[in-house]
Order: structure tokens, then C-alpha cells, then sequence
């Protein structure tokens, strides 16, 4: 790990962590290609770039509703028992995001408030390649299912049989999704945006995937709605002198083994401790079974960052702005109000953040590269929309006809100026009518 040893009174800064942008000019390219390809020409498209990027040749993407029903018995046992496990904590957490709909009136007259709809049909990209993720099929359709989604597709790229794992299978299941389809990369970004003979398209896109992915989802966004574009994952991890150093290592290669751009940060208050995490990581890497792709990602893009006190890494954990951050330190929560920037916050030794990734419930679709700055994990939030209530009373109008033509005014607007206007003369023609009520003549001249 590249290291960085700050001076008292340091401060780390963003041009310091060097991040890169989740896709690069070749990958947005490709992308921009393949979904022009699949715009045009649909499920021949799907089938070259499958054949092509996958090495597989299908004829039907859809996976056979009866082959989903039939996946908890293709399934491990331990693994489907874990699934259920952390389908209903999920489900318990996101239960309690759900949004109302809700209506205020005043006093006089008026009525706002904002109308709380689910969308029709999302999309739920589920990676495939170096690793399986039924977890993300789970952290992904869950809140699209509470939020009230009727139409939750998902796409998976197929393995050289041209299956799905009957884990991915189990977990769509579990989480209520209502199509699954074996395609993979931009092409199936395209496919879900723009629709094909086969597919439908739908109205928002999530879940995580490579650079090309990324770039795909960056291309239809505006289109279709989309969560985030979520670059290599990252973790932060704080370490004081009463952190275990290899607990914080082999947390450290938890991150590091989904990707070689995975990226790590460790913070600690001592060289020496930084030289006993490191020992341990090398330790730990004679054991592990990606220790290639361990160690490519804390070589090539690890960085510790040794600070003077805590005020320094809690600006140093600021500035990074980690997609999850690890506080392994004394009275871990009394830290919580100090940070302002990350997308997880696990707390104390004893929560490694594997919990967050499967079972704790919150979700682990997360901000990364920086942007928690900005950025809030997956919620049923992303599923719904909101449609704003506005009934004006005739005295509500005039209350605030004087606010309204003046800015209209102002603005060169005189439409709807007038709009206002005219309902003003209308109610005040009303209220003369009331006031001063016209007389009828009785009898006639020759009485």
C-alpha cells in the first residue's frame, strides 16, 4: 500500500487519493456502440454481443419462470437458509423507509401535499464474471418490492452453459422479482432502456457492474432513471492502538478480493502499526485463494495514510469519502457526529464489514469514489416518485395574487400574469353580483 505519513496540521486532500472516474473515453465508446446496435437491431444485437463478450450462444434469454421456481431445490441448502436469513432482515429495514403520501391545508383554503407512487418497472443488473452475487439480486429488488413495484426485471450475464446460478435464481425468488433474463454488459443496459422484440423496457435501472456498465448506465440515463454509477468498490478502515492489526488486514482483503481497482484506505496513528498491518496482509495472503487479485488491488491502489491525531483522520476520513468505513477504534460511536462523508458506517471490532454486505439490512448498493459527499445508499426512495398536490381556494389566489403577477412580471411573463389577473376580475365581478343584486321591475308602463 502506497503510503502517506501527514505532517501536524496536514491536511489530506482529494488530488492526493487520485481517483479515477468509474469507466474511462474506450469503455464509454464500446458502450455508446453496443446500445446504438441494440437500439437498431434488438435481439440479433443481444445475440452477437452475448456470443461475442460471453461466448455463448442463446436463442431465449428469458429464464423459464418454472426454472426460478425450482431454483431453492438447485440450490445449496446452507446458502438458500442464508438467503431467506438475510432477505427478511433486509426486507424488515427497508420496510421502515417506506414513504407516505401526505396533504396540508391552510387556513385559507389551499391545499398542498405530495402524492407517493411507485414506479411501474425497474431493471436490477446483477454482476457476473470473477464472482457470483445473489446478494445484490437481494439488496437490489427487496426495496423495489416494498416500495410497491409491480414489474422487477433482472439481468445476469450466463455462464458457459449458458445457466444462471441457481443462487441468483433462488434469491430473485426470495426478493420478488417477475422477469429474469441471461444477458450481461452494455447490451443489457440497452436492452432494459430501449426494450427488444424479447424484452420490454423499463423506467429505471440499478445495480452495480464493470466499466462498461457503468459507462452504459451513464449513456441512457435521462432516458430511464438510474440509482448511481458505481465505480470499483472501497473501503476506509480507522485503526487505533487497540485495533487487532489483523483483523484490520484481513477486513483490508475483504474489499481488495472483489477487483484489482478495488480500492482500500487504511488510517492509523503509527508507522509501526502500519508496518504490522502490512505483515499481517502478506500472512494472510498465503491463505487466500485470490490472492492475485488481493494483491494487485493493495499494491496498485491501496493507500495508508498515517496521521499526528484523531482530528487529523477524521478530516482525512472526510476527504475520502468511503463508499464503507471501518471505525476500529475506542468508543467508536461517539465518532458517528464527526463524519460527514461515507456510505456505511461500521462500528467497533466486532462488525466487520462483510455484515453490511449480506445481512445487517441496510443496503450495500453504496456511493462510491467519493461521491458520499453528495450521495445516499440504494433506498425504497429510488423506486418511487413523488407528484406534487396544489388546490387553490379563490381566497387562497388572492392572498397570493400580488406575489404571483409581480414575479411573473418580472420575468416577462405575461400569460401568466394575466392568468392570475383575469381570475381576480372574475371574482371580483362575483362578489358586485352579491353585493349589489339587480331588482326586478314589477308590473309595467300602463299600470
Amino acid at each position: 500500500m502506497r503510503r502517506i505519513t501527514l505532517s501536524q496540521g496536514q491536511k489530506l486532500t482529494r488530488k492526493d487519493l487520485n481517483h479515477t472516474s468509474a469507466f474511462n473515453a474506450t469503455a464509454l465508446e464500446t458502450a455508446a456502440s453496443v446500445i446504438e446496435a441494440v437500439r437498431d437491431r434488438g435481439d440479433a444485437a443481444l445475440r452477437e454481443f452475448t456470443q461475442e463478450f460471453d461466448g455463448v450462444s442463446l436463442d431465449d434469454f428469458r429464464v423459464d419462470p418454472a426454472e426460478i421456481s425450482a431454483a431453492r431445490e438447485n440450490t445449496d441448502k446452507d446458502t438458500y437458509e442464508a438467503l431467506s436469513f438475510a432477505a427478511r432482515q433486509i426486507r424488515e429495514f427497508h420496510e421502515r423507509q417506506i414513504s407516505q403520501s401526505w396533504f396540508f391545508a391552510r387556513e385559507d383554503g389551499a391545499i398542498v401535499g405530495a402524492k407517493v407512487t411507485p414506479l411501474d418497472s425497474v431493471g436490477i443488473y446483477v454482476p457476473g464474471g470473477r464472482a457470483l452475487y445473489p446478494s445484490t439480486v437481494l439488496m437490489n429488488a427487496i426495496p423495489a418490492a416494498v416500495a410497491g413495484v409491480k414489474r422487477i426485471v433482472c439481468v445476469t450475464p450466463p455462464n458457459a452453459k449458458c445457466e444462471v446460478d441457481p443462487a441468483i435464481l433462488a434469491a430473485c425468488d426470495l426478493a420478488g422479482v417477475t422477469e429474469v433474463y441471461r444477458i450481461g454488459g452494455a447490451q443489457a443496459i440497452g436492452a432494459l432502456a430501449y426494450g427488444t422484440e424479447s424484452i420490454e423496457p423499463v423506467d429505471k435501472i440499478t445495480g452495480p457492474g464493470n466499466a462498461y456498465v457503468a459507462a452504459a448506465k451513464k449513456i441512457v440515463s435521462g432516458d430511464v432513471g438510474i440509482d448511481m454509477i458505481a465505480g470499483p468498490s472501497e473501503v476506509c478502515v480507522v485503526a487505533d492502538d487497540t485495533a487487532d492489526p489483523l483483523l484490520v488486514a484481513i477486513d483490508l482483503m475483504a474489499q481488495a478480493e472483489h477487483d484489482p481497482l478495488a480500492r482500500c484506505y487504511l488510517v492509523c496513528f503509527d508507522e509501526d502499526y502500519a508496518d504490522a498491518v502490512q505483515k499481517a496482509v502478506d500472512f494472510e495472503l498465503e491463505r487466500s485463494p485470490r490472492a492475485d487479485i488481493t494483491r494487485e488491488s493493495l499494491d496498485k491502489q491501496g493507500i495508508c495514510v498515517v496521521c499526528k491525531d484523531m482530528d487529523q483522520a477524521i478530516q482525512t476520513v472526510n476527504a475520502i469519502a468511503s463508499e464503507h468505513l471501518e471505525l476500529h477504534v475506542d468508543h467508536a460511536m461517539e465518532l458517528v457526529g464527526r463524519i460527514n462523508h461515507a456510505g456505511a458506517i461500521f462500528l467497533g471490532a466486532w462488525t466487520p464489514e462483510a455484515v453490511g454486505d449480506y445481512v445487517a439490512g441496510p443496503n450495500h448498493t453504496l456511493p462510491t469514489g467519493g461521491t458520499a459527499r453528495y450521495a445516499s445508499p440504494l433506498s425504497t426512495d429510488e423506486f418511487i416518485k413523488r407528484s406534487s398536490i396544489i388546490q387553490f381556494s379563490p381566497e387562497a389566489l388572492e392572498r397570493d395574487s400580488r406575489a404571483i403577477v409581480s414575479l411573473a412580471e418580472h420575468e416577462g411573463l405575461w400569460a401568466h400574469a394575466e392568468s392570475v389577473r383575469r381570475r381576480m376580475e372574475l371574482l371580483d365581478n362575483r362578489r358586485t353580483e352579491v353585493e349589489s343584486p339587480s331588482v326586478p321591475k314589477v308590473g309595467g308602463a300602463d299600470e
